[in-house]
């Protein structure tokens, strides 16, 4: 299909915030959000912050590519919370991927961008992921489009409230819970109170089209 519907793939938050040593709560100590009774903690979240900040400091940018995600533990716990939120949509809705099609839209993506390296410039310059996370976008990307497919969603003010109400009911259910510290999540919009990352807004059905930041 070659339609734009009302999501985003991956988007960035870009202030300042720093890293949790254990959690606000005491009864999620070390986690930095429950989601669904599932932790995320703070351990898996700084992993994932070091693999980026690893990625940018061998770029020849890097100063300005640190410098324009200095709240980066913020932005990679929003993403990690709102992947969980297009897993439990997409498993509500029978909606899953396969190794083939995984491949078939990562190769498009490296086409697009003029090949594998240039991909991996632009996602970690655009959106803060690193070359060991593209596998993640490539596979939330995919499974979004086939979610906007299987609701019939279209690009429509109406097609974008269907999909918002889909999504945040399914926020509604997983009772996010967020240590303070990183804000509180809202349901409404499914993203950090705070958080400029437009996720309900503008994924691509093209299989071509490499998945755009904020």
């Amino acid at each position: 299909m070659h339609r734009r519907t009302a999501l985003t793939v991956s988007a960035a938050l870009l202030a300042a915030a720093p890293l949790l040593t254990a959690c606000g709560s005491d009864a999620h100590p070390g986690a930095a959000a429950v989601v669904g009774g599932e932790r995320i903690d703070v351990s898996s979240l700084q992993a994932q912050v070091k693999d980026v900040r690893t990625a940018q400091e061998r770029s020849p940018q890097a100063v300005q590519l640190v410098q324009a995600t200095g709240d980066l533990p913020r932005r990679k716990l929003n993403g990690m919370i709102f992947d969980r939120v297009v897993d439990k949509v997409a498993a509500d809705n029978g909606v899953t991927v396969t190794r083939a099609e995984l491949q078939q839209t990562k190769t498009a993506f490296v086409r697009e961008s003029g090949g594998e390296d240039q991909l991996a410039t632009v996602l970690l310059q655009e959106q803060g992921v690193a070359p060991g996370e593209i596998d993640d976008v490539v596979r939330r990307n995919v499974l979004m489009n086939k979610i906007a497919a299987k609701l019939g969603v279209t690009d429509t003010p109406e097609g974008q409230r269907k999909l918002t109400e889909v999504f945040s009911a399914a926020s509604k259910d997983l009772a996010i819970d967020v240590n303070p510290r990183y804000g509180a999540w809202d349901d409404a919009q499914v993203r950090l109170t705070g958080s400029t990352a437009p996720w309900l807004r503008q994924i691509s059905q093209d299989p071509g089209a490499v998945p755009a930041g904020a």
